[in-house]
C-alpha cells in the first residue's frame, strides 16, 4: 500500500514542500492572530508531525509575535506556510492555502469558535471549540495572554 503524499507551493512558486502520510488533525481556525497573519476571516490548518514535512524548494522566512509561536511565509510573495507552537511540540500546521490540492482536506472541527466573525455562518455539524482544539502543554502559557 502506497503512503499518502501531498504537495504545496506559495503563490509565486519560490517555496514548495512535500507532506508524507496522513495529517492527524484538520481544523477551521477563527483565532484573531491567525486572521491577521493570514489576511483572511479564518483559515484551515492541516496538522502533521514535523518529520512528515519537508521543503523541496526555497526557504521561507519566519516570524514570531507571540512567545513560543513561529509562523513561516514566503518572503517574495507573502504566502503563509506553517505554524509551530512550543506548547504543541510534536505538531506542525500547514495552512490550507499552501496546498496544491486543498480539496483533499476536510476539517474535523472549528477552533476558537468564540472569536469567529459574527457574519460567518456554517451549516456543518462539526464540533465548535471555544479555544485551542489540541491539548497544549500548560508550561508554555496561553498565547492569548500576550
Amino acid at each position: 500500500m502506497e503512503s499518502r503524499s501531498d504537495t504545496g507551493a506559495c503563490f509565486c512558486g519560490a517555496v514548495a514542500a512535500e507532506m508524507q502520510g496522513d495529517p492527524f488533525w484538520i481544523c477551521f481556525d477563527h483565532d484573531d492572530d491567525c486572521r491577521r497573519a493570514i489576511g483572511s476571516p479564518l483559515t484551515i490548518w492541516v496538522g502533521y508531525r514535523p518529520d512528515q514535512f519537508r521543503f523541496t524548494r526555497g526557504k521561507p522566512r519566519s516570524f514570531s509575535r507571540t512567545k513560543g509561536v513561529v509562523r513561516t511565509f514566503c518572503e517574495k510573495c507573502g504566502t503563509s506556510i506553517t505554524y509551530r507552537d512550543e506548547g504543541l511540540s510534536d505538531e506542525l500546521y500547514v495552512t490550507i492555502g499552501f496546498f496544491d490540492h486543498p480539496e483533499r482536506f476536510k476539517p474535523h472541527a472549528h477552533a476558537y469558535w468564540r472569536l469567529r466573525l459574527p457574519w460567518l455562518e456554517f451549516a456543518d455539524d462539526l464540533p465548535r471549540i471555544d479555544t485551542y482544539s489540541r491539548r497544549r502543554d500548560p508550561a508554555f502559557g496561553n498565547p492569548n495572554d500576550r
